[in-house]
């Protein structure tokens, strides 16, 4: 049968079996092959790396969307200069991925801007290139997402236990009510030392007892999260609102006088 047959033929076999990326990279791999004189071990070789890198690069593709990022960022992006309080050694720990497989937390706490949220990203799209499943919430929408619909919030919340890895953003601004509460706890109990957290805040943990309904619910929260975790404190500025404080145009907020 002449070489084109064959090729088409092979090409054909190899789309009826899925393996699509090496159907699209046969031609030129045969021609380098042939050009190069490349074994067969080495040939195949090829024509599998190719094909597992696409599924590779698809897998990335489907789990980024399925986590519901706000948005792409990594730590390559992050302006340590303008936040020194974060430690690079300690950051470069966690991108290490050892707290998902240890089922820890991350707790990111500091006031608004100073880049919490794109640390909890940036350990979000670490842990999809790895592998692992991620799904990414607002604090506000978690409970707007249990309190929804006919289906009873313990169903649903099997999206939330499901990741490897859940990051919850913008704990604390808003107080919660007791079912909200309730809902809050039942999420970090159910996924203690079964899948990791990562989590923001604009709070210390000494005012979280004025998020909650009760002391003892806050106390037993925290409790949970802190017992396997990394805190991670972040001091400064908002670097959203660098450039118009450095030009005069935003004032530092102050506390008012005798808080």
């Amino acid at each position: 049968m002449a070489p084109a047959l064959v090729e088409e033929r092979v090409r054909l076999g190899l789309e009826r079996l899925r393996l699509g990326r090496m159907a699209e990279v046969l031609s030129p791999v045969c021609e380098e092959a042939s050009r190069e004189s490349v074994s067969y071990l080495d040939f195949l070789d090829q024509l599998l790396e190719a094909e597992q890198t696409a599924r590779f690069e698809r897998n990335v593709e489907v789990r980024t969307r399925l986590a519901r990022l706000p948005y792409h960022k990594t730590m390559a992006d992050f302006d340590y200069s303008f936040q020194p309080s974060v430690d690079k050694k300690q950051i470069a720990e966690l991108l290490t991925l050892r707290f998902i497989e240890n089922r820890e937390n991350v707790l990111l706490l500091g006031p608004p801007g100073v880049g919490k949220s794109h640390i909890a990203v940036a350990l979000a799209v670490e842990t999809i290139a790895k592998g692992y499943s991620v799904y990414f919430v607002t604090m506000q929408h978690l409970i707007d997402y249990l309190s929804e619909g006919s289906e009873p919030a313990t169903a649903r919340m099997r999206v939330l236990l499901r990741p490897k890895l859940l990051v919850i953003d913008e704990v604390g601004y808003l107080p919660l009510d007791r079912q909200a509460a309730n809902w809050f706890f039942e999420v970090v109990s159910r996924r203690y030392e079964k899948g990791s957290i990562v989590l923001t805040s604009n709070k210390s943990y000494g005012d979280w007892a004025t998020l909650f309904p009760e002391v003892a619910l806050a106390s037993a929260i925290l409790d949970r999260l802190l017992h396997h975790s990394t805190t991670i404190n972040i001091r400064g500025d908002s670097y959203r609102l660098k450039d118009k404080r450095r030009a005069g145009l935003v004032q530092r907020l102050e506390p008012a006088h005798g808080s």
